[in-house]
């Protein structure tokens, strides 16, 4: 396993002991298969990260522990590593600790893993459950500052919130989806990945609320619990388009937008217009295609540069400031895509 690093870094690096990871690299057995993989993961991390970052200054190493679908935690973590280089006075190392899904107590495990091993931050996509508010407390006392992530922990101890504000964007969504559908008829599908993520509430209410001001004789077909994931949107969908003959067009709260097409698409109906969230590496490619009407973005790496300096100001290293704005809402069509976006 060859590497330029030092056994101090790469340990630091993993969260595990120098000796463990002096065994992985020598072969010298009685290690699990998982734990040689965070010792790959962290020498694959360390080497893209040291191309981009100057070791010089204060360095604080901060944990990124989020649920959510992969090609969202793809595109979070290229976020961050871009704006590795503007997070001077100070230089930034990351830790990342990604699932799809599963239940809460697997990431308040990680979540108190972390408040032992020690972190200078902590930044968190999670559901909105007690387990989780109450692992970001002890975070908090073991004095590791938690920002959250696109999603909000409101009565939690966290420091901070970066990401859109969600109500506006499900009410500029329930303006596109109303102006685009115009006097044609039809009803509307929204679907949510979970209603446990603070989020995706707030962008539904944003989304219903707009659209029974404006349009309150739409009929709104609510499916959730997909967990973004296309392997079980599918499935969602098509029940309900069995059941409802009139839905029409989509807003994607919570993603799955491969699966949502094809449901359409096998059951023979036209989606007339489909308002989603994220400039992911699907997104891009469906919204190339003109399959998507609109993705509602926000710059992700604004939100993880705020989320960085949010914790360097936990430690005294920058100035206070005042409270973090929420993310322009862009409303991205194939006609003005951003510079860069890459399809999948």
């Amino acid at each position: 396993m060859g590497h330029p690093f030092p056994i101090r870094e790469i340990a630091r690096q993993a969260g595990l002991s120098e000796a463990t990871v002096d065994r992985v690299l020598n072969g010298r057995g009685g290690v699990r298969d998982s734990t040689a993989q965070e010792v790959r993961r962290a020498i694959a991390d360390l080497d893209r990260q040291r191309t981009q970052v100057r070791l010089v200054g204060r360095t604080f190493m901060v944990d990124i522990v989020m649920q959510s679908p992969e090609r969202f935690s793809t595109a979070v973590r290229a976020a961050l590593e871009a704006e590795l280089p503007t997070l001077h006075p100070a230089v930034v190392r990351s830790r990342f600790h990604f699932r799809e899904t599963g239940p809460a107590d697997g990431l308040t495990g990680v979540l108190d893993r972390i408040a032992r091993r020690g972190s200078q931050g902590v930044i968190l996509k999670a559901p909105d459950v007690p387990g989780i508010t109450e692992a970001v407390g002890r975070l908090a006392a073991a004095g590791i500052p938690v920002v959250t992530l696109v999603t909000d922990l409101p009565t939690s101890a966290r420091v901070g919130c970066v990401g859109s504000d969600n109500r506006a964007a499900g009410a500029t969504a329930a303006y596109l989806v109303g102006q685009w559908l115009g006097k044609r008829p039809g009803n509307v599908l929204t679907s949510l990945s979970s209603g446990s993520f603070r989020n995706e509430e707030e962008r539904e209410m944003g989304f219903r609320s707009t659209m029974r001001a404006r349009h309150p004789r739409r009929t709104l077909v609510e499916i959730a619990e997909g967990q973004g994931l296309d392997t079980t949107q599918y499935d969602l969908v098509r029940a309900a388009l069995d059941h409802d003959p009139d839905i029409r067009a989509v807003y994607s709260i919570g993603g799955g937008n491969i699966a949502t097409l094809r449901a359409f698409e096998d059951a023979g109906r036209e989606c007339a217009v489909f308002v989603a969230h994220d400039l992911d590496h699907d997104n891009a490619r469906l919204l190339r295609e003109h399959r998507l009407s609109a993705v509602l973005h926000h710059d992700l790496r604004h939100d993880l540069r705020e989320a960085c300096h949010i914790v360097m100001r936990a430690h005294g290293a920058l100035p206070p400031a005042g409270p973090t704005l929420p993310s322009a809402i862009q409303v991205v069509t194939p006609y003005n895509m951003p510079p860069g976006t890459v399809a999948g």
